[in-house]
């Protein structure tokens, strides 16, 4: 098994991308804790407050085949700053919502800004990231993500002391910013060259699906999305109210350790995607997110509940870079990979959307224990799909890592 460390340093412009995307999940983090009460200050319930945080995720997944279109023929920079514009503008007709209808309206129109910069960042990481470094790459993107997610609620709150649309109107701003900088310093690193869509023939999407290493991450991203963004946003609150009977804090507790054990996990998970391989790394993020995934629905006290949500963070923290790099295997730097770059991000989205439905149905049913099991059972699921034939792969003329093939 290969042990030397990957060669090639980060590019400066993705570090402008990993930075773009932090100053994207604060602002995000911002407005999520006063959205609904935003929503309901208009005089409607929960349901219809809920119904404002699902058309944001409908639109993203909805218009994502569409943003992948305009990737292949733009090429990803442009695609990446008008997304980033148009949340922005969202985010500022949010703050003056005079209605509940408008709030929906805007919001849903911040979905489809969100898929478009979502799939051309993906995109410029797969074209700007060194072969070798692409598991590193995404790793510290993920992280980036992470760490803006976890600051910008509490930056939010403290914002909101302010008013209800405040947050909205910082978060517009930043995006601004963002665009900004990526517009002006995105390709001066390589003396101003930008490769153009047209130069870069796109990816097929029949294609990318005929190779067994993109199935496999379409699969497992689809059970991620399940166990790892729906179930834990959905069920563990509520989980931790009505079985242990603890309260609101330990299941902020739990959801802000999950978050710890995952953040400790990419510090070195993309190293290892690059060292070892996409396979094995993603097979260790499969088994270490199932198994106390599986379990969580039987804790019997606070202490196993919070040790179990650290471990399931922790396995996750393996899926994101390993399964990410193994897309950018398929599509290669010297091609376009707008559609299957937006099946990828799909499969996660129809994910968290079918496994929170189903949880629900089964915690109703049969218990939180089968709803838990179920989920990391799902999981599980996705591990055949890694078990394709080395030589098959090679005949399709997939890159092939020696440590894949022992």
């Amino acid at each position: 098994m290969p042990s030397r460390s990957p060669r090639s340093p980060v590019p400066r412009d993705v570090w402008v991308l990993i930075t773009a995307a932090f100053v994207i999940a604060l602002g995000f983090g911002l407005v999520a804790p006063v959205l609904p009460q935003l929503a309901t200050s208009f005089g409607v319930g929960a349901t219809a407050a809920s119904v404002i945080v699902s058309a944001f995720a409908l639109a993203r997944l909805v218009l994502a085949p569409t943003a992948g279109s305009l990737v292949d023929r733009l090429g990803e920079r442009p695609v990446y700053v008008a997304g980033l514009l148009l949340v922005a503008a969202s985010s500022a007709a949010c703050a003056f919502a005079p209605d509940y209808w408008t709030l929906l309206a805007v919001r849903g129109l911040g979905g489809i800004g969100s898929t478009m910069f979502t799939i051309s960042a993906s995109g410029l990481m797969v074209r700007l990231a060194p072969p070798d470094a692409r598991g590193r790459v995404s790793g510290l993107y993920a992280g980036s993500f992470l760490l803006g997610n976890i600051a910008g609620p509490v930056i939010g709150g403290l914002l909101a002391g302010f008013g209800l649309r405040v947050p909205f109107i910082v978060y517009a701003v930043a995006l601004v910013v963002a665009a900004a900088v990526v517009h002006l310093l995105l390709g001066r690193a390589s003396g101003g060259q930008r490769t153009t869509a047209a130069a870069r023939p796109p990816l097929d999407l029949t294609e990318a699906l005929g190779q067994a290493p993109y199935r496999a991450a379409v699969g497992s991203n689809f059970a991620n999305g399940w166990a790892a963004f729906g179930i834990r946003m959905a069920l563990v609150p509520l989980f931790a109210s009505a079985a242990l009977g603890a309260g609101p804090q330990a299941a902020g507790l739990a959801l802000a350790l999950y978050a710890a054990g995952t953040a400790t996990a990419l510090t070195f998970s993309g190293r290892l995607a690059d060292r070892w391989g996409r396979r094995p790394v993603a097979v260790l993020g499969l088994v270490a997110t199932a198994v106390p995934t599986a379990f969580l629905g039987f804790s019997g006290s606070e202490a196993v509940f919070f040790a179990l949500s650290v471990a399931a963070g922790f396995g996750a923290g393996f899926l994101g870079p390993s399964l990410q790099a193994t897309v950018a295997d398929t599509i290669g730097s010297d091609r376009s990979g707008g559609r299957p770059l937006a099946v990828f991000q799909m499969s996660s989205d129809v994910g968290s959307i079918l496994g929170p439905l189903a949880a629900g149905a089964l915690a109703d049913g049969v218990g939180y224990g089968w709803a838990f099991a179920v989920s990391g059972l799902c999981l599980l699921a996705a591990l055949p799909l890694w078990t394709w034939r080395a030589a098959a792969a090679s005949e399709r003329q997939l890159p092939i890592r020696e440590s894949d093939v022992t």
